[in-house]
């Protein structure tokens, strides 16, 4: 018996040893050759992955890919595991410069890949997975991204509206976008299978305007002739304003570890400012073979306006615009603040009000620190939604892009 506690104590401390203590940040995900776009692609081209990773020895990662149904959720169609070939295992590391803090190693790939088996035969929503090599469980981190067929010309307007439910003030808070989406369904599909409509606005993944086929109210419509001509219509999306963005490239200002985001450190209300132009959600990294593109603690504190109440918290390119609870400022004599760990490069952000209720966020106020206004730029990507019947069915996903205040739009498939 005290042979075997010994043993088993020997195995405990020789996996101690050898675990591995890594870190991914930095993590950027989108088509090869657009780096400020949301992560879509197609057939003719590929999905760029790169990241830094902070750790001690040269890690050994897995990267696995899944296809998801509509709610992001990754498929258990036996058809759709796509076995075989979903998971990269052969890294080609960078070596970062040594001036580079709290990160050593850097990645970038290119997907499909044929030379390492790697397919993503499935027009729809995908998630992929950064993992340790020997245990998948062991997720580090994660990103999702589109895959596309364009066989459906989508044709999509916007235009300026107002709110007229009730008597708006500021008069600001009315201000809002309609967004029409027609198409003429070629004849290899069929009408009934044609399913939703999803805008995405800038790169706001995780807050769609959907717009289902039996929607019928004032905001949503979906009309069709009962043949192959459809529309689709999203109203009274808040205009908005262009973000904020922090620029930390110079290094001749940032001098040193610990900066503040703005110059004479607090932010204010912008909700009667015109902003400047923006990336439209985008962030821009300092290029990982620079011996500057390190990592920098920046402090963000903004004093709102007195009739400003709730919780105020920051999202943006470096949280993928997901409001979270780890990104909520903390008060201290009317003053917000909150520091975060980000590489030099540019980002755009903003300031978000909302209540924290049982650890959930909720009743979140994008333009009441920010404005509301038309004079702004953004991008719309438009999916359309297909019930693919084919490999035990799955949503087919069709898109058209435009950019700026006109509209892009996209297609896809339907679970």
């Amino acid at each position: 018996m005290k042979y075997l506690s010994f043993m088993l104590f020997v195995l405990y401390f020789s996996a101690a040893v050898y675990s591995q203590e890594i870190k991914i940040k930095s993590l950027e995900v989108y088509p090869r050759g657009d780096r400020l776009s949301l992560p879509v692609i197609t057939s003719d081209n590929k999905l760029i992955i790169e990241f830094d990773v902070q750790s001690d020895f040269e890690p050994t990662l897995n990267i696995v890919f899944r296809f998801c149904d509509k709610g992001w959720a990754p498929t258990k169609n036996i058809f759709l595991l796509n076995q075989n070939r979903n998971q990269l295992l052969l890294f080609d590391f960078f070596r970062l410069p040594v001036t580079v803090e709290e990160a050593e190693y850097h990645f970038r790939g290119s997907f499909p890949d044929k030379d390492n088996y790697i397919e993503l035969p499935f027009s729809g929503k995908w998630r992929f997975y950064i993992t340790d090599q020997q245990d998948t469980s062991i997720v580090y981190a994660q990103g999702r991204f589109f895959v596309i067929d364009p066989e459906v010309k989508l044709s999509s307007s916007l235009t300026n509206d107002q709110l007229e439910n009730k008597t708006y003030w500021p008069v600001e808070l009315s201000k809002v976008f309609n967004i029409t989406t027609d198409f003429y369904l070629p004849e290899e599909f069929y009408p009934g299978y044609v399913g939703r409509v999803e805008i995405i606005e800038n790169l706001k993944i995780y807050y769609p305007v959907v717009i289902n086929r039996n929607d019928n109210t004032l905001e949503r419509q979906f009309k069709w002739d009962a043949n192959r001509n459809f529309t689709y219509i999203a109203r009274d999306i808040l205009a908005g304003n262009e973000y904020r963005q922090v620029d930390l490239r110079d290094i001749n200002y940032y001098t040193t570890k610990d900066v503040n985001a703005r110059r004479d450190g607090l932010e204010f209300s912008r909700f009667y400012l015109k902003a400047n132009p923006d990336l439209n959600g985008a962030k821009i990294y300092t290029n990982y073979k620079s011996p500057f593109a390190t990592y920098l603690n920046v402090t963000f504190s903004i004093r709102p306006p007195d009739d400003v109440y709730g919780s105020i918290f920051i999202v943006g390119a470096f949280n993928n615009w997901k409001l979270s609870t780890e990104y909520q400022l903390v008060e201290d004599a009317g003053i917000y603040s909150i520091t975060l760990n980000l590489k030099r490069g540019i980002y755009d952000y903003q300031y978000v009000v909302a209540d924290v209720v049982n650890g959930e966020i909720v009743n979140a106020d994008w333009v009441i620190l920010e404005g509301n206004t038309w004079e702004n730029s953004k991008v719309y990507d438009i999916f359309l939604y297909y019930n693919e019947p084919n490999d035990g069915g799955y949503e087919r996903r069709s898109e058209e892009r435009r950019v700026g205040k006109e509209c892009r739009s996209r297609w896809s498939p339907y679970h």
